[in-house]
């Protein structure tokens, strides 16, 4: 058989796979708990105050990795996985790599020179593995939490600046972000007054709180659903914007 009679032509609706990222509070797992179905994997504690379906609080790596592969395995009808947080989970990757070399630092892993971030990848990818894995079984959404830092960026075309990022070591955040179809950044809406420099937010409640779907100096962002650049940071917002994307 020829190999081009193989080619797939046209869009294939599978899954969404998401990283949400922003401070604390801005409303994150809010965003995901509303998501169809959704059931959390949680590496840190902070899902008490909202309505969720979620597994116990996971303490070690190899006890994230049981919980993801119930989820693939065992019978259930959730429609989307939530990971809160993956900085949080980032520390049971650490902790394993320092396990692994018998040392408590991970700077100081197999000699240090920053190798132990390049050991990290390997657990990193056996996650991401997983991940893979339950949206093709169990055709699920996934959603990843992450909080985030202001890191300063240095552009070779232009001067540095700062611009947030997620709260991840550089390696595994270009690992993850080149994972997902959509990084998400999600704050509030502010307004900074020409004559005294500072900024107001816009809006009730400490400001309007958005996503912004595409990369800008002011922070890392991405998709590959054709999104407006800002929406309203609610799961009802992005699936219409994905509904009227999908039928152009």
């Amino acid at each position: 058989m020829a190999l081009l009679q193989n080619v797939i032509k046209g869009r294939q609706p599978v899954p969404p796979r998401l990283m949400i990222y922003g401070s604390e509070g801005v409303g994150k797992s809010t965003f995901a708990a509303n998501a169809p179905k959704a059931v959390f994997v949680q590496t840190e504690d902070g899902l008490s105050e909202i309505d969720c379906a979620r597994l116990p609080l996971v303490g070690s790596f190899d006890e994230l990795l049981t919980q993801l592969k119930a989820i693939r395995d065992e019978e259930h009808d959730y429609q989307t996985l939530c990971l809160d947080s993956l900085d949080w989970t980032e520390r049971l990757v650490w902790d394993r790599v320092c396990a692994d070399y018998g040392v408590k630092c991970i700077e100081k892993a197999d000699g240090g020179y920053g190798k132990g971030y390049t050991h990290a990848l390997t657990y990193w990818r056996q996650i991401i593995a997983l991940l893979n894995e339950i949206r093709a079984k169990r055709n699920m959404a996934v959603v990843l939490i992450a909080h985030s830092k202001v890191e300063r960026f240095e552009d070779p075309e232009h001067a540095s600046y700062d611009r947030y990022t997620p709260r991840l070591h550089k390696a595994a955040c270009s690992l993850v972000c080149e994972w997902v179809d959509a990084v998400l950044f999600a704050t509030r809406r502010m307004r900074v007054d020409s004559t005294t420099g500072k900024a107001a937010p816009v809006g009730a409640d400490g400001g309007e709180r958005i996503l912004r779907t595409n990369g800008s100096p002011a922070c890392i962002a991405k998709n590959r659903y054709g999104l407006p650049t800002e929406l309203a940071l609610s799961w009802t917002a992005f699936v219409e914007c994905l509904g009227n994307n999908a039928t152009k």
